[in-house]
């Protein structure tokens, strides 16, 4: 996640706090400046930055906290609050018309952004809600932007209007709203053109669309990686034509985060939605409280949890569970297992939620379940003939060969799979007694 760096340097900071029975004040400041250097290298504004070590110096500092049963944990309270504040203290989500009135949505940004990708990925949330979007193709510049809409709109299975490339931007949006109300449409999205930085044809052209349109939500895309490029941005889009939240992508990706920490501080505006991923699916609502608890190293049960139900089959997750508890359970579980976990973004989405992860452990435990293995494991079973996926005591050499021929991989990786397979059933079988004796054996749990 884009906080990995941020988040261990605020752990080390915690851990030494913790270690002291008291703090003082030289104690606190000495820790505040840590603080301050992190979220500087995670490129947070630097006014921000002041602000927010002012605010919890102020707050830290008092008789309260020095003289606390817990200060460390205090102060570690106190930095987890002043995070939520900076972000928006809570989630905000779109404006929605009332009284019948369709749900206008005009998404700005720069070009590269990912403006319309997420915007297919919004109307598939706003679907998801009972709501019935449809998505127009306003961008009339960039080359392939109407057939990238169109594409990802049939796989979010969402309607998308176009008049092509002729026309002009506020032709093509009076039509969609004329479109749109002729068509029981409640939400309308307009996917504008962008540019590979802010000029005032851009601006002027947007203006028209906001002026003729009864337009609710102004949403900018903008990108994480950019770091304070995008604090700029948000703040020019702003004075320019007005925004009323922001939506930022890639904030999956190694980048410093900043950008995250300092729009809301610096605009007043929320950050409504954050892309996690590539896949459609991958855009979260923005949590204030959830973000600060994974930069702190707490984690994100709450969104995983909240993910789980809705990408993963019920059914299908119960019935594995039992085979599991059994230890019954086959190599199409196997691959249905796999199937989730994909579902859920991948082994780092999961463990980036997960309390008490760090970047270490999460290497770790990557590198012992990296995507290659898995890709490996996913051709291994797929080459097995539906008898031999059911039962694995089928497997003798000679179809071990031809399973290997088939993967396109070595005899030896498919008996080293096979082998962990079948550990892992023992596993299963002796875990209930495991459990049984966990008091006596210790278990961290």
């Amino acid at each position: 996640m884009a906080f990995d760096s941020l988040s261990e340097k605020l752990q080390n900071v915690f851990k030494n706090l913790r270690s002291k029975g008291r703090l003082s004040e030289d104690d606190v400041k000495a820790a505040l400046k840590e603080v301050k250097m992190a979220l500087l290298e995670a490129d947070v504004n630097f006014k921000v930055v002041k602000q927010f070590t002012n605010s919890v110096t102020e707050r830290a500092i008092g008789a309260d906290v020095m003289n606390g049963l817990n200060p460390g944990q205090m102060v570690i309270k106190i930095v987890n609050e002043e995070l939520v504040n900076l972000m928006g203290s809570e989630a905000s989500d779109i404006t929605f018309g009332t009284g019948g009135a369709i749900t206008t949505i005009m998404m700005v940004g720069l070009q590269g952004a990912g403006k319309t990708t997420t915007t297919a990925k919004l109307a598939g949330k706003l679907k998801l809600k009972g709501k019935k979007p449809l998505l127009v193709a306003c961008d009339i510049y960039r080359p392939a932007a109407i057939e990238q809409l169109q594409i990802n709109g049939k796989k979010q299975e969402v309607e998308v209007f176009s008049l092509g490339d002729k026309e002009k931007p506020l032709k093509i949006a009076n039509e969609a709203m004329a479109y749109a109300n002729k068509n029981g449409f409640d939400v309308v999205i307009f996917d504008t053109a962008g540019r590979l930085h802010i000029d005032q044809d851009m601006m002027e052209e947007l203006s028209s669309i906001k002026n003729n349109i009864n337009i609710l939500n102004t949403i900018l895309v903008v990108d994480a990686m950019t770091g304070q490029d995008a604090v700029n941005v948000s703040s020019t889009f702003d004075e320019k034509i007005g925004i009323d939240g922001v939506i930022i992508t890639k904030l999956d990706g190694d980048t410093r985060g900043g950008a995250a920490l300092s729009i809301r501080a610096v605009t007043g505006k929320p950050i409504l939605y954050a892309g996690m991923g590539e896949k459609l699916s991958d855009l979260e609502p923005f949590h204030p409280d959830r973000m600060a608890s994974r930069i702190l190293g707490m984690g994100d049960v709450l969104s995983l949890i909240e993910k789980a139900e809705a990408e993963i089959d019920k059914d299908a997750a119960l019935a594995l569970s039992k085979k599991v508890k059994k230890a019954s359970f086959d190599f199409n579980d196997y691959l249905t297992s796999m199937e989730q976990m994909k579902k859920l973004g991948g082994i780092s989405s999961i463990l980036g939620m997960m309390p008490g992860m760090n970047s270490a452990q999460m290497s770790q435990i990557e590198g012992a379940i990296d995507d290659k293995k898995l890709a490996h494991t996913e051709a291994i079973i797929l080459s097995m003939t539906p008898a031999e996926r059911e039962n694995p005591k089928l497997l003798n050499p000679s179809r071990k060969h031809r399973i290997a021929a088939g993967a396109g991989l070595d005899i030896a990786e498919v008996n080293r799979f096979i082998k962990q397979f079948e550990q892992s059933k023992k596993m299963m079988k002796q875990m209930p007694q495991m459990m049984g004796r966990r008091n006596k054996m210790r278990f961290p749990f």
